[in-house]
């Protein structure tokens, strides 16, 4: 479904896409709200959001602003791709989600509970990191050389070729598939570069500690052992920050790259849904 949002006071409304894993949205029900990272889409949290919206939730997979079936600009920060979360759950009437992000996406999420820990139930962090640096040759890349910039996220990002059955289906190829998604969000938005937009957002983004501190939520970090892009250690400093606010964080480390959802679908819903099972 598409909902009109704004990502801040003085920008214009925009269509912001959801998907619902394939049910209506029940406002009796909780909600979670599902983030992707940069140059994805909702598609990559398919077979995560497809069981939860079977299982007693909404499901909002939402495609970030400027990327696939969403209108406006790609957001510039995570603070303004954070408000725009927080307008969707305006527009929806939803007083608290749950918000599950990946990479980027996890940042953004991570901030939104920051800013409004009131509306937050529950906090999922995917791929997560901090600082979340982005080398200076993948910067360049991406804005000069997308192409190369692409094969070179896909061969940091893949710790296998094939993923399981439960993923995508049996003779899947994770990483061509992959950089075929990567492709097509980037050419979904001929005004601008939101590959290198996204990098260069991530890399500005200075304030997971301090986030962090705010949050008054369950957590739980999904992370990859294999993973070249965020690996473990770079989220050590949000753990001992979440174990700092006494939020006594859950630590997922599963044998996969930095593409969890495919190369680990059944370890990272299962994470999810151990996190979702929280009273809070």
């Amino acid at each position: 479904m598409k909902i009109e949002v704004s990502a801040g006071p003085g920008l214009p409304t925009h269509p912001l896409y959801a998907y619902t894993g394939g049910k209506p949205f029940n406002p009796a029900q909780p909600t979670v709200v599902f983030i992707h990272g940069v140059l994805n889409d909702h598609s990559v949290w398919i077979l995560q959001s497809r069981y939860l919206a079977h299982h007693g939730w909404n499901v909002l997979a939402i495609d970030q602003a400027g990327h696939g079936h969403s209108g406006g600009r790609c957001p510039r920060s995570v603070a303004e791709a954070s408000a725009t979360v927080l307008a969707l759950l305006d527009a929806l009437g939803v007083e608290r989600a749950a918000l599950v992000g990946h990479s980027f996406g996890s940042l953004i999420a991570l901030h939104t509970a920051a800013q409004a820990p009131a509306r937050v139930s529950h906090l999922g962090l995917v791929g997560t990191a901090s600082p979340m640096r982005v080398s200076p040759a993948l910067l360049d890349s991406a804005l000069n050389a997308p192409d190369k910039a692409i094969a070179m996220v896909n061969t940091f990002s893949h710790s296998t070729l094939s993923p399981p059955p439960s993923a995508l289906g049996p003779g899947t190829w994770l990483y061509g598939g992959s950089a075929a998604l990567m492709r097509r969000v980037l050419a979904s938005n001929p005004a601008e570069n939101v590959f290198h937009t996204g990098f260069v957002a991530c890399d500005a983004y200075a304030d997971g500690e301090a986030d962090m501190a705010r949050v008054r939520c369950p957590v739980q970090f999904v992370l990859g052992e294999r993973d070249q892009m965020t690996p473990p250690k770079a989220a050590q400093s949000l753990i001992q920050a979440a174990h700092a606010a006494e939020l006594t964080p859950r630590v997922a480390v599963l044998p996969a790259g930095h593409s969890l959802m495919t190369e680990d679908p059944e370890g990272t819903l299962a994470a999810l849904k151990g996190l979702l099972a929280i009273r809070s």
